[in-house]
């Protein structure tokens, strides 16, 4: 349970975090336009790059155990220099996320839209493939659990953002929301560094 909660607990953080694709999916959704698949694209594409992460890190660990402890603090450094660009952007003050005008886009020209802006970010390999596959190794043996976790956590954010965007609408629409949202995820991503750092 401890892995499955880290697991799906860290993957909510970092996805959290204001990006192009999180602008589409709460754009879609404003829109009430293919939301569905967008969600279950965003959500199966993290899954594919999460279990990539997690595979290949138990892997390395076995064959090398000292890559464990090199990639955790190099994650707990990542955390620490990813939680200070949150605070930077709560500090330089939020961005409103309004959606756009115009025709409806079709199913395939939104699938192909929301495919660019998960597969093509280096981010998002960052997040999935190293940080949350370096994470999954402090869990040795349940590191699959905690992959899960992520995974349910990425599943849960996509699903919440897309559907509930039209209840979100309102408050989203003022600045000073993002301001705070920056500011929680900064703080969870420093409290999680601090976690990393104590138990190694």
């Amino acid at each position: 349970m401890t892995a499955l909660l880290a697991g799906f607990f860290t993957a909510l953080s970092l996805i959290a975090a204001i990006g192009a694709q999180n602008a589409f999916v709460l754009r879609q959704g404003l829109r009430r336009e293919h939301v569905g698949p967008v969600v279950l694209t965003c959500a199966l594409s993290d899954a594919v790059l999460i279990a990539a992460g997690v595979a290949g890190f138990g892997t390395l660990a076995a064959l090398a155990p000292w890559i464990t402890s090199a990639m955790l603090y190099a994650g707990a450094a990542f955390l620490i220099a990813y939680g200070a660009l949150r605070f930077k952007a709560a500090f330089k003050g939020g961005e409103a996320l309004r959606p756009a005008s115009g025709a409806s886009a079709s199913l395939g020209r939104t699938l192909g839209t929301v495919l660019v802006l998960t597969w093509a970010n280096p981010h998002v390999y960052l997040d999935t493939v190293v940080l949350l596959g370096a994470l999954s190794a402090q869990y040795t043996p349940q590191h699959w659990i905690f992959g899960l976790g992520a995974m349910a956590g990425s599943f849960a954010f996509f699903t919440a953002l897309g559907f509930g965007a039209r209840l979100l609408a309102p408050l989203f629409a003022n600045p000073r929301a993002w301001v705070w949202l920056e500011a929680i995820i900064g703080v969870t991503m420093w409290l999680i560094a601090a976690a990393l750092i104590a138990g190694a």
